[in-house]
């Protein structure tokens, strides 16, 4: 469980550094995945012998990373315009997705409190996006919802597809290598795509100091050392324990934006936020799934 609990705290801060570093959306994506890789490499190759995946699992977590691409550029770009914690609740969001496409798919059942919470995550979603509020904090909270948004949907279609490329129960370097590199690819390709019509800047590939410093630092933590033992301990945790671990991150995100960026939603957003963080406690702790077709279904 610590180690859970460790990760989970590492993850909770990449938004910060990221806000800390000061580049834009796609470079931040981008270099995250890039200065994570080194070190993916060598631990790989030093600790991670037993590799017995196929080369189509292999490529499965490659495919699932180029979706993590689009996923962390909304994710970023979100940032900018709403904050760190509130983009942080709503990509979390993706767990309503991801059960409800499982429920489509897979024919895993759903339990009730799935369905109940879809119409209070909408409320919630509007009264964050500060239409019709004078106070809302963010630079454009409605482009900074509609960010999320996206970064939920792409992040719940890595998760589905992610589910698949370790189903030999290769080491979490190693798959988190595969991945981090077909973000890297993803990420890599968007940068140079004209997206300017949508508040989006290309990348830059000029290193700035302290800026990529922050960059690095987030790489390393989160990127690797983070989501390595989120990979390795939730398999190995009774569901309860994966609960608290899972929904730990945004919630600490939310107090660090509000700690060391100085972020102060509005009133309406402030209750907007509580619904969804409710919605997504009671799917995370209640929303259980029953696998009608008694296949194995196991989250990396």
């Amino acid at each position: 469980m610590s180690i859970a609990l460790l990760g989970a705290v590492a993850i909770s801060f990449a938004p910060i550094f990221y806000m800390f570093s000061g580049v834009n959306p796609v470079t931040g994506a981008f270099f995250r995945m890039f200065y994570a890789l080194p070190l993916l490499f060598i631990i790989v190759i030093i600790f991670s012998k037993n590799d017995n995946r196929t080369k189509k699992t292999r490529l499965i977590a490659f495919s699932a990373g180029l979706l993590m691409a689009p996923d962390m550029l909304a994710y970023f770009s979100a940032m900018k315009f709403i904050g760190v914690g509130i983009a942080t609740l709503i990509g979390n969001s993706q767990v309503i997705i991801v059960t409800i496409v499982s429920w489509k798919l897979f024919g895993e059942k759903p339990n009730p409190a799935i369905l109940f919470s879809l119409p209070v995550v909408l409320f919630g979603l509007f009264l964050i996006s500060g239409i019709s509020d004078a106070n809302a904090f963010g630079t454009n909270p409605v482009k900074g919802v509609i960010f999320g948004i996206a970064a939920a949907i792409f992040y719940s279609t890595f998760l589905v597809i992610f589910r698949f490329s370790n189903r030999e129960l290769a080491p979490a370097a190693n798959v988190q290598l595969d991945a981090t590199l077909g973000a890297a690819l993803g990420l890599f390709v968007l940068g140079f795509m004209p997206l300017s019509s949508i508040s989006i800047a290309p990348i830059n590939f000029e290193f700035i100091w302290p800026g990529h410093g922050w960059i690095i630092i987030l790489a390393l933590t989160c990127q690797v050392a983070g989501w390595i033992a989120i990979a390795f301990a939730l398999p190995r945790l009774p569901a309860a324990h994966t609960s608290f671990a899972v929904l730990l991150q945004p919630i600490l995100s939310l107090i660090w934006g509000v700690i060391l960026l100085s972020e102060n939603p509005s009133i309406k957003q402030t209750i907007g936020i509580f619904l969804v963080l409710l919605s997504i406690m009671a799917v995370t702790i209640f929303g259980t799934v029953e696998d009608r077709k008694n296949t194995p279904s196991e989250i990396s």
